[in-house]
């Protein structure tokens, strides 16, 4: 795939770069010895080639098409500063232009390995079902609508297919970021690349494997990349008439000097008044050294503060983008939530039941690996309780479990599991939000409340984000109940339920028709559409799929919300800094460039103002590094800003 092809690129540049360093370093310290002029212009040559060929090879190409930027530029510059004779000034300029080239080569390989990640998680053989009951394992591309498949515990949904016998439940968080399973019979739908969870199913293929929900996903991907344009340099977007106006100077001043003024043009008694001399100080001058440096040099220095801190920043654009947007869109699931259901409550019937009813529940739940089991063996685990052993299990398809605890007859899951007169059967329905888990066991009976509940930091940093002028909307395939549940209790002011990855990319997608700027973060497969369609992509570390940390422009590697914030103030940091950076190299090539055209600077003095100017804007940059972190707030643990609603 291309981003096979573009990864050995910048590994290349950045070799060459490297090696242009070092021989521009060589050429430095062998100019210092009496005698080794050679040398030192061979080291010099060889750093030119390493550092150059790239921006030569882009030039040549763009010459073709009679089109001038930047990269002409440099190497006008550096070829004018070797024929005066300041080849450390070309080769410097050639090495930072080249480095700061490999390195956003560097990022944009990885752009296309998220689609391989996708490819790679989609299922690649089926079991198809044959007239005899057999089965026979077929690659999952020659599944035609109407074939029957069947599919074990365990495995993924080859196709989008319809139900025709069995009972289960599949795990379609990575369609719909939903932690709880949707239990699964005749006549239901499955999703291709969703999870078949405890159950045997057979089921008809719907759709070929290319249009199902799946592959949707990987199409979605591509189409919001394809339509984000990148951010624009500033000095991309002024490079071909900075370039022109810079040479066609350079060259009337030469004529003025040469004709009008009757300056010899290339030889003289005094160097210095040779009119070619004077035009190629003005061309070293105004070579935008520093200004090429003053971007990346603050970005390479944003992004490595970042990372310091668990705030990885894929890349430039992100960083500058970050500090513009308008809306965070977040998914609910893993983001905003824990992404992993956990106890809330235990309701007995008998008061003091509550540590005897949840080791009997766990005792049963430690020999199935449905989401509600494993967060009832954790809960008994946090808390203490006595481990029970049990017997006789078994696993009722689609209701729950059965066995025996301490020589009594357990049985736990849902209310259809239970005779009428059970007396759990008079707990009223759970609160939305709230999933329940039924248990009986003679004289022992209750239920257990479980949720997905929302992370600690997740309303403190919604509100924080607020009083920076940024509106949060939680997106998010849940129920509306669940989604109103979270959102009040985070005091969201906006959220929208039961959506589809399609219609999470829909609504991003009126924002920025509305003008906004929106980033948005998640961490699942199902969100991997919309993050490509925002302004700006996070991705919650730990808990992210391959896809999401692939596409995302921010990553947060230590997994909590609070990074945001974090990554957002660094980001308003890091353009603050651009703009210095801007503001001091276009000053000094104003001043040097009005200096040169008066002949009040040699070339040594102008070399000396240029690099003087790129020293200035490096340390600028590096002030990212040396004040800390970008927040030491961290919103504290709450459960809700709405106590009193």
């Amino acid at each position: 795939m291309d981003g096979d092809d573009r990864e050995p690129s910048w590994k290349l540049l950045l070799g060459s770069a490297l090696f242009c360093g070092l021989a521009t370093l060589g050429g430095v310290i062998v100019q210092r010895f009496a005698g080794q002029e050679q040398l030192a212009t061979a080291l010099y040559t060889t750093a030119y080639l390493a550092g150059g060929w790239d921006a030569a090879l882009d030039t040549l190409g763009k010459l073709k098409r009679f089109r001038l930027d930047i990269h002409f530029l440099m190497i006008a510059v550096a070829l004018g500063a070797a024929f005066v004779g300041a080849w450390w000034e070309g080769a410097a300029l050639l090495f930072l232009f080249s480095l700061s080239n490999a390195l956003e080569g560097m990022a944009m390989a990885r752009t296309d390995r998220e689609i391989r990640s996708l490819f790679r998680e989609a299922p690649k053989t089926a079991l198809e079902v044959l007239p005899d009951d057999s089965t026979r394992e077929v690659p999952v591309e020659t599944l035609d609508p109407g074939r029957r498949i069947r599919i074990l515990p365990g495995e993924q949904f080859p196709a989008d297919a319809r139900v025709t016998g069995g009972d289960s439940a599949a795990d379609e968080s990575m369609l719909t970021g939903e932690a709880v399973p949707v239990e699964k019979s005749a006549g239901d739908t499955v999703f291709s690349g969703t999870l078949n969870t405890w159950g045997r199913l057979d089921a008809t293929v719907l759709r070929p494997p290319g249009d199902s929900a799946h592959a949707r996903i990987i199409r979605l991907i591509r189409e919001a990349q394809a339509s984000k344009a990148p951010s624009q340099r500033f000095t991309d977007r002024f490079g071909t008439g900075y370039t022109i106006g810079i040479l066609t100077l350079s060259l009337a001043m030469f004529l003025v000097w040469h004709f009008a003024m009757g300056i010899p043009a290339f030889v003289s008694g005094e160097e210095g008044r040779s009119a070619f001399y004077r035009a190629m100080t003005l061309l070293v001058v105004c070579s935008p050294c520093a200004l090429v440096i003053s971007i990346p040099s603050a970005i390479l220095a944003g992004v490595a503060a970042g990372a310091r801190h668990g705030i990885l920043f894929r890349g430039g654009i992100a960083l500058e983008n970050l500090a513009t947007i308008d809306r965070l869109a977040v998914d609910k699931t893993g983001t905003l939530t824990r992404g992993e259901l956990e106890l809330t409550g235990i309701e007995p019937v008998r008061d003091g039941d509550s540590d005897e009813l949840l080791a009997v529940a766990a005792a049963l739940s430690r020999h199935s690996t449905h989401p509600l089991s494993r967060a009832i063996v954790s809960a008994r685990l946090k808390r203490g309780t006595a481990e029970l052993e049990s017997t006789d299990f078994r696993s009722l398809a689609g209701k729950g479990l059965s066995g025996r605890v301490a020589g009594r007859e357990v049985i736990l899951g849902r209310r259809a599991l239970f005779a009428k007169d059970s007396p759990v059967l008079a707990f009223p329905d759970p609160e939305p939000g709230l999933t329940e888990v039924l248990v009986e066991s003679g004289h022992l009976a209750g239920r257990l409340l479980l949720r997905d509940a929302p992370r600690p930091e997740a309303a403190a940093t919604v509100r924080q984000l607020r009083e920076r002028g940024i509106e949060v909307t939680m997106l998010t395939g849940d129920r509306e109940e669940s989604a109103t549940l979270v959102g009040r209790e985070l005091g969201l002011r906006d959220w929208r339920a039961g959506l589809h990855p399609e219609e999470k990319v829909e609504a991003i997608r009126e924002w920025r028709d509305r003008g906004e700027r929106v980033a948005m973060a998640g961490d699942g497969v199902n969100d991997a559409p919309s993050l490509a369609a925002a302004d700006v992509s996070i991705g919650m570390g730990l808990r992210g799929s391959d896809a999401v940390l692939e596409q995302a422009d921010i990553v947060l590697t230590k997994d909590r919300l609070e990074r945001i914030l974090e990554a957002l103030d660094l980001s308003r940091r890091c353009r603050a800094i651009i703009r210095q950076n801007l503001a001091i190299s276009l000053g000094v090539v104003v001043i040097l460039g009005l200096a040169a055209l008066g002949s009040l600077v040699p070339l040594p003095i102008g070399v000396l103002g240029h690099e003087g100017s790129t020293v200035i804007v490096v340390l600028n940059s590096l002030r990212l590094l040396t004040t800390g972190a970008p927040s030491r707030r961290r919103p504290p643990p709450e459960s809700s800003p709405n106590g009193s609603d």
